[in-house]
């Protein structure tokens, strides 16, 4: 997977077609921290890394094509998770 991912971003990159990736291990952090979370406390919604990758490629305003990867062991928990993120 990994090796994949990175000989076509390099592909691209040489025949002219900007690429870039941005790799995430969804088992590295909690889901929490992934996804984001709502502080209870403070009642607060904090954003997590994903949230955060996807408005940093929304605001990038070059023509290059932008790639979030998740390069680590699949995980039905996250797995799960993406789908409920993405169904809602």
């Amino acid at each position: 997977k990994t090796s994949t991912y990175q000989v076509l971003a390099t592909a691209l990159n040489e025949t002219g077609v900007a690429t870039k990736y941005f790799v995430l291990n969804p088992k590295a952090v909690s889901a929490g921290k992934l996804y984001g979370m709502f502080e209870a406390v403070s009642h607060e919604w904090s954003d997590g890394i994903l949230a955060i990758t996807f408005r940093r490629c929304a605001r990038d305003t070059s023509q290059s094509r932008m790639w979030v990867v998740f390069d680590g062991p699949v995980d039905a928990v996250w797995i799960e998770n993406m789908n409920t993120v993405l169904d809602d």
